[in-house]
């Protein structure tokens, strides 16, 4: 059987084997756009002053931001929650240093807190805060309970950093049974081969991976039996 060559360019050797096992390329071949979220993580002031090739994810994240809320669907706005003190954990792990700058460029009178300007936020999404790595591990964020008031039951991952908080993020949500799909090209890694690992890891375990162009795709296809019914 020919395996077709992923569109966001993970490892032939482990598509090969994922194909195998289910005779299709992606788990999810459609999507239901009104029941179905954006959730973009960190991608703040300071991330992007950290490392402004952030910056070249911000059309593509807007693009989707607006073609779902068209379709009916939501968009979340993940950020980092300010805290009381420097993490002795994370003085531990990261550096006095470092740590502290974590630290500060979260507090809300820090301007490096807000979300990138770029981006197309609305009033009318979803806010959040979060106290750790994963938007939703149970305790660090509200973001879970937010999207059961309008019956999400499929995320669309996107933002900073791919193998740190948006894979911790994708991963809990796979385990609290949400359909999720990493989005390859909507979100950044800290160096070449950890972003190309992580979303490698998540497709052959946990979920999807697919470019902005596909996405856009799927929510027009899940879109359009309700726009010509108009």
């Amino acid at each position: 059987m020919d395996v077709p060559p992923h569109p966001s360019g993970l490892d032939e050797r482990v598509v090969a084997k994922v194909f195998a096992r289910r005779g299709r390329l992606h788990a999810y071949e459609s999507l239901n756009p009104a029941g179905t979220a954006l959730v973009v993580v960190d991608l703040m002031r300071a991330t992007v002053e950290l490392d402004p090739g952030c910056e070249g994810l911000v059309p593509g994240i807007n693009r989707m931001a607006e073609a779902l809320r068209q379709a009916g669907g939501r968009v979340a706005w993940v950020t980092a929650a300010p805290s009381g003190s420097v993490s002795r954990n994370m003085t531990e792990l990261a550096g006095a240093d470092r740590a502290k700058l974590f630290h500060d460029m979260a507090q809300a009178d820090d301007p490096r807190a807000d979300l990138w300007p770029g981006l197309d936020a609305r009033d009318t999404d979803i806010h959040v805060l979060k106290r750790g790595a994963s938007a939703f591990f149970p305790g660090k964020c509200d973001l879970h309970e937010r999207l059961r008031e309008h019956d999400i039951d499929t995320l669309l991952i996107a933002g900073t950093v791919t193998n740190v908080c948006c894979e911790s993020s994708a991963r809990d949500a796979v385990e609290l049974g949400y359909r999720v799909t990493m989005v390859s090209n909507a979100m950044r890694g800290y160096a070449f081969g950890l972003h190309e690992a992580s979303l490698t890891a998540f497709y052959r375990i946990f979920g999807d991976v697919r470019p902005t162009s596909e996405i856009l795709t799927l929510i027009a296809e899940g879109s359009a039996p309700a726009i010509s019914g108009l």
